[in-house]
């Protein structure tokens, strides 16, 4: 053996003593409420394909359409062979979609959050970062090389403090650097992927405008499901018009495979010019740009919002036997803010107010040795959820993610609740489940 796979095993025994070591799982069927893994066919509660879509007849229809049309793949990156139409549809129905003048699709949402920071902010700029935001913005805001600072989650006074600490750093300036004062980029998610509660968008939203800086707001889990364009969160609430950049995924509720970014034409054209993980990469296939097309568009119907309103109706059947799901962190007040004129503010959204409300449930367990125990268990009683561990969320705060989608049935909930009550974890009385603060690792 050589020194150097002699190193990578001592790596991943590491690993496995630690319960932190991880495998791909062989599935041998289509995302849905059922899949067939080793042999066996368990209920899925581990997908974010939040409405059903990913193996929607419409959308596999569109996805076969493209490849007859335009063939398996796209040839080289969109700037260096041409741009294909399937491409060009997409970006017009999700700016349509989500209401912004242009948008840009990436091969992924990891892409789309490393060439939009990387392209805007540089190193003599500032991030600020929600200490809970996706490894893929943290990973872009390192990459970018701006000074980074991190606030405790939803931590609104927080934020202020570092606000206020950019501005008056760029004041302290000498009269002839102020044009050359940094930028400030503030980054949160709406919906957050491992506790399922929401970011609160109209005081972040207050904030960036008091202090002039950016807001990025990614909507991965939030596009498709709240508002009455189905949009997302900032939708609901009544801010998006005031959100510089918006970033999501077309592999969740929409229920194909890519990111994007949406926002003014001159940030979509800054872009195509300036994104690295854009311009130096092969385009996605035809056929992933098809079925995402159809998918926005299948959100936006009659059918769309059908498929929400199962949603969230099988959701609140599952909360209503498990334990609440704990507070991350207590929110302090934002300091008095420029109030926002109430003739340009819709009426938020029950759900918006809700923490609660979201298609994700975690049950913390805290050990990671006890909770990839738990989740075999739920295996060999028919289920499928996985086991988050390090450095997903924090060490000790392991928990099993549980998702609902629109494509189970009320009887695959009530069917999931006794799995779970047998094992213990839809009691009340779940110790971990309520006193486990959930902060990630690592930035």
């Amino acid at each position: 053996m050589t020194t150097f796979n002699q190193e990578l095993v001592r790596r991943l025994g590491a690993l496995q003593r630690q319960a932190l070591y991880r495998e791909l799982r062989r599935l041998d069927s289509a995302q849905g409420p059922r899949i067939v893994f080793s042999g066996r066919t368990l209920l899925n509660f581990s997908s974010n394909d939040y409405l059903g879509l990913a193996n929607e007849p419409v959308l596999k229809a569109a996805a076969v359409q493209a490849v007859q049309q335009f063939g398996a793949g796209a040839g080289a990156s969109r700037l260096v062979c041409g741009s294909l139409a399937p491409h060009h549809e997409l970006e017009e129905a999700l700016a349509a979609f989500k209401g912004t003048d242009g948008a840009l699709s990436f091969s992924s949402g990891y892409a789309a959050a490393v060439g939009a920071i990387c392209a805007l902010i540089g190193s003599d700029d500032v991030v600020i970062l929600d200490k809970l935001v996706h490894a893929c913005i943290v990973d872009a805001a390192r990459l970018s090389g701006a000074k980074l600072r991190v606030f405790p989650h939803n931590d609104l006074q927080a934020l202020e403090d570092m606000l206020r600490w950019t501005a008056d750093r760029s004041r302290s300036r000498e009269p002839g650097a102020r044009d050359k004062a940094p930028h400030v980029l503030v980054v949160t998610e709406s919906v957050f992927s491992m506790d399922g509660d929401h970011a609160p968008l109209r005081e972040l939203v207050e904030l960036k405008d008091r202090f002039n800086a950016w807001l990025m707001v990614d909507e991965a889990h939030a596009t498709g499901l709240y508002g009455p364009n189905r949009r997302g969160l900032a939708e609901a609430i009544g801010v998006s018009d005031r959100i510089e950049i918006h970033m999501g995924t077309l592999g969740k509720a929409l229920g194909a495979a890519g990111g994007f970014i949406c926002g003014a034409r001159s940030l979509i054209d800054y872009l195509v010019n300036r994104a690295r993980s854009f311009i130096f990469s092969t385009a996605p296939v035809p056929a992933a740009a098809a079925a995402a097309t159809a998918g926005v568009r299948f959100v936006q119907s009659a059918a769309g919002a059908e498929r929400c309103a199962r949603l969230w109706s099988l959701a609140a059947q599952c909360r209503t036997g498990l334990p609440p799901v704990p507070e991350v962190r207590a929110r302090r007040e934002p300091a008095p803010a420029r109030a926002a004129d109430p003739g340009l503010t819709p009426k938020p959204d029950r759900r918006a107010a809700d923490p609660a409300c979201s298609a994700i449930i975690p049950l913390i367990i805290g050990d990671e040795a006890r909770t990839l125990e738990t989740a075999a268990r739920l295996r060999g009683e028919g289920f499928f959820i996985p086991a988050i561990r390090y450095p997903t969320v924090a060490r000790g705060a392991a928990r099993l993610r549980l998702t609902v989608t629109a494509a189970h049935s009320p009887g695959d909930v009530e069917e999931l609740l006794n799995g779970l009550r047998k094992l213990g974890l839809a009691s009340p009385r779940v110790p971990a489940a309520s006193t486990i603060i959930n902060q990630q690792s690592g930035i």
